[in-house]
């Protein structure tokens, strides 16, 4: 079973109906979450079978993206450095919250690089905790109206918000064939390598990347200075919304195609950015409590545990033990097998 928002693109029903999976639909759009823990607890209620893997809660998520992504975005940095871009560092790791798991990797590269910023993004349409705002908006994959349990907000330097339907709208310069070409003609990027991009990023990426570029304004990060985020989604998931977008803007020529790069990409403003002051990051861990204490059946002493760096640093430690698990696992599954 999986449960998420009736407003979710059509792809995203598409393919869990394709794993073999059935869909419950909830009301709204990406940022109504407490209704999907309304409908997952009244289904446990209903079957005590039945178990909730929920990864907004489960610190395997926060491990994976602390280990895996971390030490591969440092590995990444050394081998750019290597072909002659950066300084074998990295300066900012920037990515939008949806469980929280990847910004993880932030702890970990602010471990290897203390001035290493972590900056996290969420939609202007609903700032949750820039202004503890709520909303609907469409950047699928992110912005739920809530601070995940995983998350860990006392490391973050800023918190900065972007605009969904710039977000699209960049999105559609790369989907279109004007798009394309227009970033080929007016601005050398080969067609090969935009025809590629088009494949890996999704609205979520665009999201990114224009966060990218707002912290590299922001902390004012020079040439030589890695700033990494993740193309965290991709196209499949979104050819319905960029046919709403053609539908509602009209498809891109060269001229509306350059517009999009001038005003969106290279025009990004520096507002809308909160910085990870103390008072910021005790606002936003406060934000927790309305979650996860008052609704989903956390203390007040588990929430205040996480205000000390031991309390990650022992999960962070936890990855050895995991894999040795894991790998004992593997072989008994195997020995039963026989192989």
């Amino acid at each position: 079973l999986v449960v998420l928002p009736e407003g979710m693109s059509r792809e995203r029903f598409e393919r869990i109906h394709n794993y073999g999976a059935e869909v419950i639909k909830t009301y709204g759009t990406e940022s109504n979450v407490k209704e999907i823990y309304d409908e997952t607890h009244r289904l446990r209620e209903s079957d005590p079978n039945i178990r909730i893997l929920n990864q907004f809660e489960q610190m395997g998520n926060y491990r994976f993206h602390y280990h895996v992504t971390g030490n591969t975005t440092a590995e990444l940095a050394g081998e750019l450095h290597a072909r002659g871009v950066g300084n074998g560092r990295v300066a900012a790791f920037v990515s939008a919250m949806g469980s929280a798991g990847t910004i993880a990797a932030g702890d970990r590269l602010k471990q290897l690089w203390s001035d290493c910023k972590i900056v996290g993004l969420e939609p202007t349409q609903c700032p949750t905790l820039y202004s503890n705002g709520y909303g609907s908006h469409d950047i699928q994959g992110i912005g739920d109206k809530h601070v995940t349990w995983i998350h860990n907000v006392l490391t973050m330097d800023a918190l900065m918000c972007i605009d969904d339907i710039e977000s699209k709208m960049g999105l559609q310069l790369l989907y279109e064939e004007a798009g394309r070409e227009a970033l080929a003609k007016r601005y050398g990027i080969p067609r090969a390598e935009s025809d590629q991009l088009i494949s890996i990023f999704g609205i979520s990426g665009i999201c990114n990347v224009l966060g990218a570029i707002k912290t590299a304004k922001h902390f004012g990060l020079g040439q030589g200075e890695v700033v990494v985020t993740i193309a965290t989604d991709a196209i499949d998931r979104y050819h319905s919304v960029m046919q709403d977008m053609a539908d509602r803007f009209g498809k891109l020529d060269e001229a509306a195609a350059v517009g999009r790069v001038e005003g969106i990409f290279r025009a990004v403003r520096t507002d809308w950015v909160m910085d990870g002051t103390r008072d910021a990051r005790e606002r936003w861990h406060n934000l927790k409590y309305y979650t996860w204490v008052e609704q989903q059946g956390k203390s007040v002493a588990e929430l205040d545990a996480q205000r000390d760096p031991a309390w990650w640093e022992s999960h962070q430690a936890l990855v050895s033990e995991m894999d040795a698990k894991l790998t004992e696992m593997r072989n008994e599954a195997g020995l039963r097998a026989g192989v």
